[in-house]
């Protein structure tokens, strides 16, 4: 079943655009947005330095220092050194079910000799990457117009997390169109204009407070108009009740069904991995409110947190697409669980 049909369809209530209300402008924004996003700072120029792996591994250095403090140390694999690993991972927030399941499987193979002490490493990284297998690929249209719909809390990245998407979309040769549907926040409406010029995509906007379903309407037609490849939408990241954003996104998933009947072809929900075993709770409760089909994992780059993909992966069931190890416009990854778990231990 395509995921557009979860978003409920045949209501003729609000959708149609009312005169006056909520009507978007597409391209650059007018001259009094400009000169608003002209007193914001622009965003810092990337710095290359070593490749993707590189900024991965600069990435998730805190995790790694953590493990690397005990992990290896010549020591025989006892009780007491597997006590301190669970410590490392539990404080890391691989979580105690994940930290204890883990140790219980080295001390089973350890009393087996499967594997000696120096071994433990190889061991555990077989185990963890094992953990992370899941389908992590971008859900395109087979034809046409690519939807994928972008929600996450105040401060978890997601408008930054649209524009380096956005960016990896461009630099591929597709044509992008950004539509920014979070109304009621004039500053993420304002940033992701100051990306878009940056990185040279459509962007459409509406009146600030103005209905996000309108500007998805205008958006669309204007992605159909430019024959783009991919439209992302950044919609509400928390409303006062769940059932207000349902609501809210399945008015924009029945507005964009009436010109592309099987999208949106993703619902992404932005996390920031700083805020450790908060991120699981966050990525439960939207995941009761909307059909989210992928996770993206932002700020890795600042936490000693890395872990916490794995209960977010085990409690919740969804499949992380991307992550963010830095603030450059290169810093978004998609999610490789080999490499990701080379970076915790290398």
């Amino acid at each position: 079943m395509a995921l557009g049909k979860l978003f409920g369809r045949g209501k003729k209530d609000d959708e149609a655009k009312k005169p006056g209300e909520g009507t978007a402008t597409a391209g650059p924004p007018p001259a009094e947005s400009k000169e608003k996003a002209a007193s914001q700072p622009e965003p810092e120029p990337e710095k290359k330095k070593g490749g993707a792996f590189a900024a991965l591994r600069r990435g998730l250095s805190k995790t790694r220092d953590k493990l690397a403090a005990i992990l290896p140390i010549g020591r025989k694999l006892d009780d007491d050194l597997l006590e301190e690993i669970e410590t490392v991972l539990i404080q890391a927030d691989f979580g105690p079910i994940t930290a204890a399941d883990l140790c219980e499987q080295l001390r089973d193979a350890y009393k087996g000799k499967e594997f000696t002490s120096e071994q433990a490493i190889p061991f555990l990284k077989e185990r963890l990457t094992l953990r992370l297998d899941h389908d992590t690929s971008l859900n395109f249209a087979k034809e046409g117009i690519s939807v994928f719909m972008v929600a996450g809390v105040n401060g978890t990245g997601k408008t930054t997390s649209i524009a380096k998407l956005a960016h990896q979309f461009h630099k591929e040769g597709r044509t992008v169109v950004l539509a920014a549907a979070d109304t009621f926040r004039a500053a993420a409406v304002e940033q992701l204009a100051i990306w878009s010029e940056r990185i040279g995509v459509e962007m459409v906007r509406g009146r600030d407070g103005g209905d996000p379903a309108s500007v998805v309407f205008d958006a669309v037609e204007k992605a159909q108009e430019l024959r783009a490849d991919v439209l992302i939408i950044d919609t509400a990241g928390r409303l006062h009740t769940e059932k207000g954003l349902m609501d809210q996104l399945s008015k924009m998933g029945r507005v964009i069904q009436k010109k592309i009947p099987d999208a949106p072809h993703e619902v992404l929900q932005v996390l920031d991995a700083t805020t450790g075993q908060n991120a699981v709770q966050q990525a439960k409760e939207f995941h009761k409110a909307m059909p989210v089909t992928g996770l993206v994992l932002t700020k890795l780059d600042g936490t000693a947190r890395g872990g916490v993909i794995f209960p977010i992966l085990e409690q919740v069931g969804l499949p992380v697409k991307f992550i963010g190890v830095g603030e450059g416009i290169e810093d978004l990854q998609p999610f490789e669980p080999e490499k990701f778990v080379d970076a915790l231990f290398d």
